[in-house]
């Protein structure tokens, strides 16, 4: 939990964000509507502004008219008035150039002294690179040329940066665009952000597991059996095959959203909820973790690929018929991989994660099962053998909490059934969480980096990443491997079978 939302944070300065990419789908489908909730709930500071940069020539007014129409179809609350829509629109500005060319930016420095001047924001900025991937390190450039951002070059106000994923696609591309990054901006201005890790119950990880006594002590290799976190999605690539075909499921999936699961489920108590603590321990974590040399990649690891399928009725196309894909593409769809966490509190206990498209529901959560009691009491019981206790917690679509646990059955007989303690965020505080974006939007806006990535997390995730991107390329696949509408390969079965175990079926 960052220190948001238990509120002790002080108001945060007013400040311009610039956002590169604005006409892109990110800018309307999130940030927007997400900055425009943090206006309506008066969480913005005074003076806050927006200025989108892009290369389609629109006007200010034409971009304000663009964003309106997104935060209708996009925001949680809806535009009800003139007055909530035109006092967030009053800040909404747009300015037309190239990512790589620098007359561009001499002309968004002096756009943004503009913005200063009339807004009083005092040159406090924040540079938000919703961009492809492959401009991120040509927008540093010029902004740093520009004489935008530097190393405490400038003399009023503060600079911050955001970086979307995919930060890198290995170990050698995350170094070189850290480097890059460094060359212009000190580590604690740089702002990597996971969506994922604004998410209610990823922040709430933390406080059930550290703010209950009941939950901390058994949460070790002596009472859990072992983790699974799973991220299923039904959709297909929704029409970014070609973005999909360089990324696949385990660049896409694995080495940021699943590992900072893992990170948070396996972590030890930090300090306090300061950025640096927490992201000390998530990185302890990862130094922990047993890496996958290549000869026993097949034992721990699956891929797997989408075929033709039915999914809710409707039959749909295998991953290879998709736009934009090779028709004999070897990139995964679907990944599982078995992990260790060579350390003193989870020695043994083994943490399986899968993530996959097409498959029969969109859910994320992290299921710890805890160890069977002995059976010798239950023996005589005509009915399935005792249950393991499994807590879930739900991360999306469901946000919450549940526990199963074992009651009597009504009779005469000493039988047992399973029953669930369920936690809803919805119907507990009668309200829905907030989009991610928005808590960690105003997170940035405020200069609190708890649920940011830091550099050497980045790098240590791809450090266990990659040797397993590696050993795939050089086998050939048989894909595909699974229908749509199914929960993946049959390998991915047996990888967890093998061990006595089975995969939850959300």
């Amino acid at each position: 939990m960052s220190p948001a939302q238990s509120g002790t944070r002080e108001n945060a300065d007013s400040c311009t964000m610039v956002v590169f990419g604005a006409s892109g789908d990110l800018t309307k489908r999130k940030l927007i509507p997400a900055l425009y909730n943090l206006s309506v709930e008066q969480r913005l500071p005074a003076g806050f502004s927006l200025l989108g940069y892009g290369r389609s020539e629109i006007s200010d007014e034409e971009f304000r008219r663009k964003m309106r129409e997104a935060v209708k179809e996009f925001s949680r609350p809806r535009v009800e008035n003139e007055p909530a829509w035109g006092s967030f629109a009053h800040g909404l500005y747009y300015l037309a150039g190239d990512y790589e060319e620098s007359k561009g930016y001499l002309r968004l420095k002096e756009f943004l002294a503009k913005i200063d001047r009339e807004r009083s924001n005092r040159g406090n900025r924040i540079f938000y690179l919703a961009t492809p991937p492959d401009l991120y390190a040509p927008v540093i450039q010029r902004i740093s040329a520009a004489g935008l951002a530097g190393k405490g070059a400038r003399d009023a106000g503060w600079t911050r940066i955001v970086i979307e994923k995919p930060f890198g696609s290995d170990l050698e591309s995350a170094r070189a665009l850290n480097r890059e990054l460094h060359e212009v901006f000190d580590e604690e201005q740089v702002y990597r952000i996971d969506h994922y890790l604004g998410k209610e119950t990823v922040q709430n990880i933390l406080v059930f597991r550290f703010g209950n006594a009941v939950f901390e002590p058994i949460w070790n290799r002596r009472y859990v059996d072992h983790v699974q976190i799973t991220a299923a999605e039904s959709v297909g690539v929704e029409g970014r095959g070609g973005y999909y075909e360089k990324a696949g499921a385990t660049r896409d999936m694995f080495q940021n959203h699943l590992l900072q699961l893992l990170c948070l489920t396996a972590m030890e108590p930090p300090i306090s909820f300061a950025g640096d603590a927490v992201r000390d321990e998530k990185v302890k974590v990862l130094r922990s973790v047993r890496s996958i040399a290549s000869q026993e990649l097949a034992q721990v690891a699956v891929r797997g690929q989408y075929g033709q399928g039915l999914l809710g009725g409707q039959k749909v196309r295998a991953y290879r018929e998709e736009p934009g894909v090779a028709p004999d593409s070897t990139t995964e769809t679907y990944a599982a991989v078995k992990f260790f966490i060579d350390n003193w509190r989870w020695e043994g206990v083994p943490f399986y994660l899968r993530s996959g498209k097409r498959l029969p529901e969109r859910v994320t959560e992290i299921a710890i099962q805890f160890r069977r009691p002995p059976l010798l009491l239950f023996n005589a019981c005509p009915v399935e053998p005792v249950s393991p206790n499994v807590l879930r917690l739900r991360i999306q679509p469901d946000e919450g909490i549940a526990l199963t646990f074992e009651v009597k059955s009504p009779g005469p007989d000493i039988c047992v059934s399973s029953l669930s303690l369920d936690f809803n965020y919805q119907a507990a505080f009668g309200l829905s969480p907030p989009d991610a974006y928005e808590t960690l939007l105003i997170d940035c806006i405020r200069g609190d980096s708890t649920l940011f990535t830091r550099h050497d997390w980045v790098e240590l995730a791809w450090s266990l990443i990659t040797p397993l991107l590696r050993g795939w390329e050089s086998t050939l696949p048989n894909f595909s491997n699974y229908e749509a509408g199914t929960w993946g390969p049959e390998e991915a079965d047996a990888l967890i079978e093998s061990d006595g175990r089975r995969w939850r079926r959300p």
